[in-house]
Order: C-alpha cells, then structure tokens, then sequence
C-alpha cells in the first residue's frame, strides 16, 4: 500500500526541499514534485504545498502550472511565490511591494487568524524569514487576512471554505522558529498521519548505495569535512571498507596543518582505506589569473577531475569498475541551480561539466545529494563517528580559494557607475541609533569590492555598505555592543538597497594609513595571498577552541580582500555565522573582550591593512564572499 504523503510543488525556491524535510522530520512523508504535475497522478497525497521560487507571477516565462490542482479537495498551502500565485489564481493582485522584506519580520495575527486552524498555538506576534520584493496587492476572491507584519499588510490569508491558505514568510527556515507548529497544524488539517522517521532514511541511504554501485567500487573525494567524512562513513558500511577507496587531495586551499590533521584523525578512527596526493601546484595553476568566482570554482571542479584520472591512473585501478562518490548536500545542487525552476546562486565544485557528464553516465554516487547539514551529523553520530569529524565546523572542497577575493585591479565603467549609486543609496538609509553616543561619529562608505548574495531566490553581486564607529590613536575602531540593534541596521540598509547585499563593521585600519590609502589592487589565488588567509583564520580557530565558542556557532569563514595600501597587504573580513540547516543562516555575535582581543592578534600581522566583521544573515547575503 502506497504511503499517505504531502506533496510539495516546487517552483525553484532554495527551500522547496527544505519545505519537504521539514515534514518529514515531523514524521510526516512528503515528496517534491513539478508544479505541472498531472492532477490525475496525485493518489494518496492528502495535502499540497506550493513553494517559493525566484519568478514573479506577473511575468511570462513562468513555471508551468496546473491549475487544475486548485480544483482538488485537499488543503493547499501556498509560501512565498505559492502565496502570490494562489492570491492572482483566485483573482487577487500582485506586484512589487513598496518594501521588499529579507530577513527576521514579526507576523501579527489578525482576530481571523488567531481562530485560524493553521495558526492554533501560534504566538499572536511571531518571528517569520521573509525573502520578498513582490507583494499580494489585494485579496484573492472568498480570501480574509490572517496576519500581518510591519510592510506587508497581506503576510497570511486563508479561505476556510476552501481549505486554502496562504504566507508569505518561509516557515520552513529555522529562523521561522514556529514553523514547525504551522506545519504540523497543516498536516492536522490534511488529516496525515506519523508515517515517517529516521531509520527509515539511514536504511535507504544505505539501500540505495547498494542499488547504484551494484559490483562497481567507489573512489570518494575526501576533504576532511562533514559531508565526504560520512559519506565515507556510509559507504564502508554499503559496501565495506575492501570496496571503498578515499581521496584527499590537498589542493594548497586547506587551512593551516589541514591535511596532516584530517588523516590523523582518519586514522585514528579506524579508517584506513584512504590516500592522500599533494596535488598543491596543480590547483594553483588552474587558478592562476582568474578573477571570475564561478570560473574560478569551474576551474577547481575540473582539475578534481584531473586529479583524480591521473590517481586512478597512477594506482592501476581499472576505471570501468570504479565510480565515484561525492559529499554533495542538497543545498549545493540547488544554489547550483540544479532543479528545473531553479536559478544559479554560485557553481559548486562538485556540479561542472566534468562531473555532470560522470552523472549522466551513472558514475557517480551521492549518498547526502537529499539531505541538509543537520540530518549529515545526525547521520555521522548514529553511525558512531566522533564529534571531532561530525562537529567541525564546514569546509568546502574548493576550501581557501574561494575567501581569497580576485581582481585585476580595474574598476570598469559599470563598477564606478554602480559604486556611485550604491553609495549615494546608503547615504539615503535611514538607521536607527543604536550604538549610544556614537551615532553622530557613525561613518559610513562602501567597499570597491563586489560579492556574491541571494535576494529572492536570485544571484545577486553587489557592493558592501561599511559602517565605522569612532577610532583610538591605534587605529581599533569601537564595537557596537548589541548584536539586535546591529543586525536591525544591517537589515535596514539591505532591504532598502539595490546595490548593497551585505553590511560589514570596521574593526581596525593600521593607523598609519588614511582611508584614501586603502584601494582595490591587483591581486589573484596565489601561494602568498592563501599563506596570508591561513595565518589570520588560524588566529580565529584557535580563539574560538580556547574559550569553547567553536562549538556555539556553525561556521566562521575569514575572507581576504585585495583592498590594501599596496599588492603585498590586504584587508579581511571575519563571517562567523550560525546556521542549522545551509539554507538560511544569522550572522553569529562575539562579547566585546574576545573580539577585542581577536583584533589585536590579527592586526600584529605585518601585512593586515583593515578588519571588517560581516553582520549580514542569508539572505541576503550568502555564508562566503565568492
């Protein structure tokens, strides 16, 4: 008998998926289809959910969709792009709203709402994610307001009569924090019942390894992070460790001591199925003069490749015998643009063309491609792993190669144009005091330097606004105290802007230097430039494990900035971010003594010209620059 389910429509949001782990981590299967999907085919589905996507419902080339499903008898609940589509399908407006929102709202029920079956148990003030810059206009036919927030005067509707509902927030993010509750009140509603846990994934994951490798063997890539360690870890326990071969490549992007401590700690696990290859001065090749982030990635993802032959080659192994395994989540395959809606947020490594065509060829296993960060370490634990492979914090294959930002040092036409404009924008934010008696002295500017963010579902590459606070003879800036008020005006400056996607907090500039000496200079992916990267990110690693705030948070990335007083200097970013599940995250907050104390030891570097501290949640920026 075919299992009851939820069905999600996916209209290419990054958190279509994640709308269908939600529910089934509340025990409630669900399943992602098109949003064309026949009506006909929908057996056993006792409810449907209709994703947000990067489209606007006004445009034409749009998803496909059937709108015979709005004729069906089951509750609907639409989210983000589904709220807007449900709204124009019941002859509702939509348009560009006079505010877009990114970020943390607070959704306010209406009298409606709080007798709302969707809304029982729900706060009558709650937290909501919003990513939006179009809006619902007016109502739908036979449609009531459920709620509200501060800009958005349409954030929930719902049509008892005809079990429609609809939200514009994202209550699948964390930072939704009673989505949950929604979710479980619409599969209430739906009538579902428990029929899903997580053995059932671990014996499918397992089950499925078996399928795909059928007599073949498998060569993993084995970074040393999370995801390839337990997708190690899952198909020694597939296929033992006879059949299963590891790949660490140190590719000269790891960071200090990394590759001599992931294969100690291999080891030390039991693991001994594994090689390492020094393939450093190939991967700086590749890199050598690119200044592109997505060619630079491509680059790093094609000569994996090529490591890998030539490994296959230099270890005698008979290739049509083996295939090959990666740690891909899910997450990456979306912001890779990997779903039909989708749309490219950055190009993962582990999704070039070399690889597409080992997929299309059926070489390639990907044990985690449905899963998310969470579900990996709960995965790692249950299979017996330690904390000190399951907890570190990520690292992308790619590693240090993508915080080193790259630029031949000219600034074009369309970069002053958009400079000037992203500028003369920020000057025009509005931002609430929020630091006492150093708003007045509060400065603020933009960096010539450009990175990637996400802004309703699509790939944005903008400017980030800096605000500097008053500065001592030694060139330490003062630290706002209060993580709300800087992420308020971190939020403000984003959601009103069209050229900034991220709001950095100075640190420090060598007192020596006036401002109009730091410029943006020529520099590229080089040995000199990763050494520089290194020293400073092991300066924050060892920080964060001697007070125990390793652990507190989910990612610290540091990024180097070819903005200095000359090539041989840079500036750096510090990205401490916290995060559950990849998607979404919140920038992480440090107490005023430690990271008085972290400036200090980063700038007695000789060539650390400036420090920033990146306060921007995703979105609408992402985790890293690149």
């Amino acid at each position: 008998m075919e299992r009851s389910k939820i069905l999600v429509l996916d209209f290419g949001s990054q958190y279509a998926h994640l709308i269908a782990k939600r529910f089934r981590a509340l025990g409630f299967y669900c399943e992602i289809a098109l949003p064309s999907v026949d009506e006909k085919n929908l057996a056993n589905v006792k409810g449907i959910v209709m994703s947000g996507g990067p489209s606007s419902v006004y445009e034409e080339n749009i998803p496909e969709f059937n709108a015979k499903i709005l004729d069906l008898d089951i509750p609907i609940l639409g989210l983000c792009y589904g709220h807007q589509l449900m709204a124009a399908s019941y002859n509702g407006t939509v348009g560009k709203a006079p505010v877009g929102e990114f970020g943390i709202a607070h959704l306010n029920l209406s009298e409606a709402g709080k007798k709302s079956p969707l809304f029982k148990g729900i706060s009558e003030t709650t937290q909501v994610w919003m990513s939006h810059q179009d809006g619902v206009l007016s109502l739908g036919e036979g449609f009531e307001t459920a709620g509200t927030t501060k800009d958005c005067p349409f954030a929930a509707v719902q049509n008892l009569e005809k079990k429609r509902f609809s939200l514009q927030c994202h209550c699948e993010v964390k930072d939704t924090p009673e989505g949950n509750k929604i979710f479980r009140n619409f599969a209430e509603i739906c009538g579902m019942e428990i029929n899903w846990d997580e053995d059932t994934v671990l014996n499918h994951i397992i089950d499925s390894i078996k399928t795909d490798a059928k007599d073949k063997n498998v060569l993993l890539f084995l970074s040393g992070g999370v995801d390839s360690t337990v997708a190690f870890a899952l198909l020694n326990k597939a296929l033992g460790q006879q059949r299963v071969l590891g790949l660490h490549i140190d590719n000269g992007f790891m960071r200090k001591n990394e590759s001599t401590n992931v294969e100690k700690a291999y080891k030390a696990h039991g693991f001994n199925n594994f090689i390492v290859e020094n393939a450093e001065e190939s991967f700086l090749n590749a890199v050598k003069g690119l200044t592109d982030p997505q060619k630079k990635r491509m680059a790093v993802g094609e000569n994996f490749i090529a490591v890998r032959d030539r490994v296959v080659k230099a270890q005698n192994l008979d290739e049509t015998k083996w295939m090959l395994a990666q740690g891909t989540l899910y997450p990456d395959i979306i912001e890779s643009g990997g779903t039909k809606n989708s749309k490219v947020i950055k190009t993962h490594h582990n999704r070039v063309e070399g690889i597409q065509k080992l997929i299309a060829d059926g070489m390639i296993i990907e044990p985690l491609k449905d899963l998310y960060k969470d579900e990996v370490r709960s995965i790692g634990k249950k299979l017996g792993l330690e904390d000190e492979l399951v907890m570190r914090h990520p690292f992308p294959g790619p590693g240090l190669s993508i915080n080193v930002l790259c630029t031949d040092g000219i600034f074009s036409e369309k970069d002053k144009d958009e400079f000037e404009k992203a500028k003369a924008e920020l000057n025009e934010i509005k931002i609430t005091q929020f630091c006492p008696n150093c708003t007045a002295k509060m400065k603020r500017s933009v960096l010539p330097v450009r990175s990637v963010g996400v802004q309703g579902d699509f790939r944005t590459y903008r400017f980030p606004a800096v605000l500097a606070f008053s500065c001592d003879e030694n060139g330490f800036y003062h630290i706002p105290g209060k993580r709300e008020k800087v992420e308020q005006a971190s939020s403000a400056i984003t959601n009103s802007a069209s050229y900034l996607n991220r709001t950095i907090i100075k640190l420090y500039q060598n007192p020596a230097l006036k401002d109009e000496d730091l410029k943006l200079q020529e520099g590229y992916c080089d040995k000199s430039r990763l050494d520089q990267l290194r020293e400073v990110d092991s300066i924050v690693l060892d920080e964060l494990h001697k007070t125990g705030l390793y652990n507190e948070i989910f990612q610290h990335l540091t990024i180097d900035l070819p903005y200095a007083s000359k090539k041989e200097n840079a500036s750096f970013v510090l990205r401490p971010v916290c995060s559950e599940d990849v998607m979404t995250a919140r920038f992480a907050w440090f107490a005023d003594d430690f990271m008085q104390n972290l400036v200090k030891k980063i700038a007695a570097l000789p060539f650390v010209d400036a420090l920033y501290f990146d306060a921007t949640n995703k979105p609408p920026a992402t985790f890293g620059w690149e």
